[in-house]
């Protein structure tokens, strides 16, 4: 009797496939450290001085006719950290679904949640856009501008549950897939948590409620803390053929 042997049986993966799932870890890794980057600059740009939601109407037609060019710069790194978003999620889906496993299921969910969350954000860059160009030509608050601004308001609250998903999903696709250590599991989950929970007061924030935007502010810096944490791991792994050296 001729016995066969599968080609495959006790095969190494061939370097060439090793270098390459390396080098895709990196661009995954270095695309996380960028919306990292992205986010610190944009915070640093824009809370110095911004009015809050809550804010008298006079005081966030003096500020935005005042540092256009600061909203400009804000808006400009939003339209850049949109497609770093998208593509980092998207690359982290194929890292995760290489390796298999209950990751590959919440791989898919942040991605979903991700391309949510880009449609809104992308809605509330257009409506801060509306408030600048508005204050620009007013000596006195009108009722657009106000409205405008209280919609800005509503768009950011609306993106906070569907970034909230996304952290999490991340978060559980890495931990499961042995990318991720524990402790930025646990760190996933509390501060998309936190997300989810500003976010359900959509309607509060949008009315100037400060309060409850300021329970998602720290999922909002643990997103960034995670971001760079989960960045620095992948462009430092050496290959993505084995996950416990990630």
């Amino acid at each position: 009797m001729e016995i066969r042997q599968r080609p495959d049986a006790g095969a190494r993966p061939a370097p060439e496939t090793s270098a390459t799932g390396a080098a895709t870890m990196r661009v995954v890794g270095a695309a996380a450290i960028a919306l990292a980057a992205s986010l610190v600059i944009e915070n640093a740009v824009v809370l110095a001085g911004a009015p809050s939601y809550g804010a008298p109407i006079k005081e966030v037609l003096a500020y935005h006719a005042e540092h256009r060019g600061s909203v400009a710069i804000a808006v400009g790194l939003q339209a850049l950290y949109l497609p770093l978003l998208l593509g980092f999620l998207t690359g982290l889906h194929g890292l995760v679904g290489r390796r298999g496993g209950a990751g590959v299921d919440w791989s898919r969910l942040a991605v979903a949640a991700g391309a949510t969350f880009s449609a809104v954000f992308a809605f509330y860059a257009v409506l801060w856009d509306g408030v600048v160009l508005s204050a620009g030509n007013l000596a006195e608050p009108s009722p657009e501008l106000e409205l405008a601004w209280h919609m800005h308001a509503a768009a950011f609250a609306l993106a906070l549950p569907a970034l909230g998903t996304t952290f999490i999903g991340a978060a559980l696709a890495t931990h499961k897939t042995k990318l991720t250590p524990r402790w930025q599991l646990l760190l996933g989950v509390a501060g998309g948590g936190l997300l989810i929970a500003a976010g359900a007061a959509n309607l509060a924030i949008a009315d100037g409620s400060t309060l409850l935007l300021f329970v998602g502010v720290p999922g909002y810096f643990a997103w960034m803390a995670w971001l760079l944490a989960t960045g620095v791991r992948l462009v430092r792994a050496r290959t993505a053929d084995r996950p416990d050296n990630a």
